[in-house]
């Protein structure tokens, strides 16, 4: 016997964007914004499980300025016992220069269950540019120093220098779907994060849309106790904006 709950409402420019703040504010686009998901199943029987996912973004705009802030909590348990869970909050800041120019700092707080870390904290700042922006493709890109402090199982705290860089690409397959690319890179002396979205989004109507979806986080050289260094989920959702 199985039973399965699950709900997403989210916004489709804020969902297309899980590892940056949203692209330049056009002149419509609303002061305070946000977005929300929930997810949830349980498996009754021969297995005995339970999966929730939950995720929020808000944004809001002061002048150049627009802040995100990004909450999301994993957890996944079997006969009671948790085996796999999540927790990311995030804070970031972007500031619209002139022309395609922009300068951003983000701040994010990790902790993931198997990942060999007992939590994650990083800070990064830098510059960003829009290569691309017309009706068929958009291009941007960003780069800059860091900050990151890992605290691995059973070891002091490590202090390390990251250097980071991500890109962001769309291209418009008609007018009513878009494929997206995103990539980004945070190297340090010990190992390299690498984290991957690739979606394509169909709208069904002017307020749901189809979205699949493959991510994959990879470290280069995860702790000893580490589970293993590639993660990856593969969805398939509706949304609905407002």
């Amino acid at each position: 016997m199985a039973a399965t709950v699950a709900c997403t409402l989210a916004s489709h420019s804020a969902l297309a964007y899980p590892f940056y703040a949203p692209p330049k504010a056009k002149p419509d686009t609303p002061t305070f914004s946000g977005d929300a998901e929930l997810g949830y199943t349980r498996l009754s029987g021969n297995t005995n499980s339970q999966t929730l996912i939950a995720k929020t973004r808000l944004t809001w705009l002061t002048g150049d300025w627009l802040h995100t802030l990004r909450l999301e909590a994993r957890t996944v348990s079997e006969d009671e016992e948790i085996e796999d869970e999540h927790y990311l909050a995030s804070w970031r800041e972007r500031k619209d220069l002139s022309g395609p120019h922009y300068l951003f700092g983000f701040t994010r707080w990790e902790q993931e269950r198997d990942s060999g870390y007992d939590r994650q904290l990083t800070a990064i700042g830098g510059y960003g540019r829009q290569l691309l922006d017309d009706t068929i493709h958009q291009l941007s890109l960003e780069a800059g120093p860091g900050y990151r402090n890992d605290r691995v199982q059973d070891q002091t705290s490590q202090q390390l220098a990251v250097a980071y860089a991500a890109t962001d690409y769309r291209f418009t397959l008609s007018d009513t779907g878009y494929f997206q690319q995103q990539l980004s890179m945070e190297a340090t002396g010990d190992n390299t994060t690498v984290r991957s979205l690739s979606a394509i989004t169909s709208n069904l109507t002017s307020r749901l849309a189809l979205r699949l979806s493959h991510e994959i986080k990879h470290n280069s050289q995860p702790p000893d106790s580490a589970a293993a260094s590639t993660d990856t989920t593969t969805t398939a959702s509706l949304q609905l904006s407002w």
